[in-house]
């Protein structure tokens, strides 16, 4: 994959402990009047005395510090405040945290304007018919739902494939996403609430009537400061069930259905994630024993960080060399204590190592006459995107059923390392949408009745739900989406196999460990070979529920064991663990 990041060593900061968040603090607490909040990065080397009196000096006020990176989130009153930081040394740069404005009406808290949830999401406005209701099912070497895991059938995580071999017992899985709904039952049985932490405050409508996150009344559990044992947006609980829902009987099984689900909530109920929380993830994720992580986002507000972009202000310029670094020191933190890093490529059908368009970024916290523009000639060399193009990061591609590398999914030769099943709406003979061609996992059940998939008597009301009750009554609901976010978690799965089968104990931690190159090294070398079309250059047609027709084509480069689309090939959990 792409290493074009700016390298840095973690800063040594030792006069004060790190201020990880426990809970409900976070870059996105309620603000002075007045007030901007901006991201600050300590010079590398500099000490956490020096930082202070610089911020201090700058008219901040420090309201969060990750000492382990070198990070601080400050609050000020100054207009000139990055201004005054310039040229203090013990300052590298700062970056405008979210709230320095706030995202216009039209962007609403159910995300359907927001960069990840419009692939997932496609067409299921559209797709007349209720969703799907089962009742029985105790095998559970096959779970009841298993026949529309095509996903998983893929892989080789079936009960005759890898599951007789290795199931990730042991294995500590960190799920840096929207947050995890707990009380699911295919997510109960696994999930460790004592390591799980919620990094965020959700963000409600401003006095103007601008929405973020929505109003925190509405929300399922009424409040903006969510336990650890929460998903108001589904996402992160479709990822955490992909990778360890567990032999139960109610509904699926994960790639990994015996290893820990921690959650580390990062994201918004929007889907915005924003800098702080994301470091603050991942620098948990090195300090309590966490094995592998899963990162289906990109860090806002900037798809591409260019640091010498003319479309963009000085300001812009280096709040996107700041997140760059920042990211880059909170990744390699969590890789050199033990966590093997696994990122979505991204859902932009773009690829990534030509020259780029991006027209939208920034993509939140619009200050007064602050826009996304269209940025293009963006040189693959000088902007990078965070975290899946950072150094010790598996970036992952999607596939459809039919083994197609998906529509949407971002490539490039040089930026994929493997790719795994996510979906592809369109992958049939006729080039129509098929509920079954995306990816069934987890559902929170307050989530589907919030928006109407889930009527009031408990039926699903849309094709995309599906629900399962298992013989004692216990029932849960399931949902169909595609997207790199959901290829990611395949991979971060097969991971965790791999810790599982050859790691070795955790004295420190418990359960198992294994050194992140050893497990990208077997994800790697056991991945299927899956050469480019033939013609190289594919073309995709999608006859949309309307009757209308969209074309598009993506050209592969590379050869079979190293390639635009597929990386190093298509995961395989059989042949990671040992199978054939």
């Amino acid at each position: 994959m792409k290493r074009l990041v700016v390298v840095a060593v973690t800063v040594v900061c030792t006069a004060l402990p790190a201020l990880v968040a426990t809970g409900g603090s976070s870059a996105a607490d309620a603000q002075t009047d007045g007030a901007r909040q901006f991201v600050v990065l300590y010079a590398d080397g500099a000490s956490a005395d020096d930082a202070h009196a610089a911020i201090a000096a700058a008219g901040g006020t420090i309201v969060k510090e990750n000492t382990d990176v070198g990070v601080a989130t400050v609050e000020t009153t100054n207009a000139d405040f990055t201004a005054a930081l310039d040229g203090q040394p013990a300052i590298e740069g700062s970056a405008a945290n979210q709230v320095i404005g706030s995202v216009p009406k039209d962007v609403r808290s159910d995300a359907v304007a927001k960069k990840l949830n419009q692939v997932e999401n496609e067409g299921r406005g559209d797709v007349a018919g209720s969703g799907l209701t089962r009742h029985g099912g105790t095998n559970v070497t096959a779970e009841p739902l298993a026949d529309l895991q095509w996903d998983m059938q893929q892989i080789g995580a079936t009960a005759d494939g890898s599951y007789r071999y290795e199931q990730g017992k042991g294995v500590k899985v960190g799920i840096i996403d929207t947050g995890v709904d707990a009380t699911h039952p295919d997510i109960a049985p696994n999930f460790d609430l004592t390591d799980s932490r919620n990094f965020t405050v959700d963000l409600p409508a401003d006095a103007d009537g601008n929405v973020i996150d929505g109003p925190c009344a509405e929300d399922p559990d009424g409040s903006c400061e969510d336990p650890p044992t929460v998903d108001e947006d589904g996402h992160g609980t479709h990822v955490a069930s992909t990778i360890a829902a567990p032999f139960n009987g109610i509904g699926i099984a994960g790639v990994a259905p015996k290893a820990t689900i921690v959650n580390l909530r990062a994201g918004q109920d929007s889907g915005y994630f924003f800098l702080q929380p994301s470091i603050d993830a991942l620098t948990f994720a090195g300090n309590h024993g966490i094995d592998v992580v899963n990162m289906s986002y990109y860090v806002d507000p900037w798809l591409f960080n260019c640091t010498s972009n003319p479309a963009d202000t000085p300001d812009e310029q280096e709040a996107q060399a700041t997140i760059i670094t920042a990211m880059q020191r909170a990744l390699d933190y969590a890789w050199r204590h033990g966590v093997t890093l696994v990122s979505a490529a991204g859902n932009g059908a773009t690829d990534y190592t030509k020259v780029l368009s991006d027209s939208s970024s920034p993509d939140y916290a619009y200050a007064p006459g602050e826009e996304p523009h269209v940025r293009d000639m963006l040189d693959p060399a000088s902007c990078v995107s965070m975290p899946s193009e950072g150094n010790h990061v598996i970036s992952v591609s999607s596939t459809g059923p039919s083994l197609r590398k998906a529509y949407y999914s971002d490539y490039g030769n040089g930026y994929i390392d493997v790719a795994a099943p996510g979906g592809d709406a369109y992958d049939s003979p006729d080039n129509h949408l098929r509920v079954e061609s995306l990816v069934l996992a987890a559902y929170p059940e307050a989530v589907g009745l919030a928006k109407g998939d889930i009527d009031a008597n408990g039926e699903p009301t849309t094709p995309f739900v599906v629900k399962n009750c298992d013989v004692a009554g216990t029932c849960a609901y399931y949902q169909y989406l595609q997207g790199t976010s959901m290829a990611s978690p395949h991979a971060v799965g097969v991971a965790a196999l791999i810790v599982g089968r050859y790691g070795f104990h955790d004295w420190r931690y418990g359960g198992k460990a294994l050194f992140p190159t050893a497990v990208e090294f077997v994800m790697k070398a056991t991945a299927t070979k899956t050469a480019c079309p033939n013609p190289p250059t594919f073309t995709y047609t999608r006859i949309r529920l309307d009757g209308t027709t969209a074309v598009s084509q993506a050209t592969c480069e590379g050869s079979l064991f190293n390639n635009g689309f597929y990386g190093r090939g298509v995961i395989s959990a059989l042949r990671a663990v040992g199978g054939r």
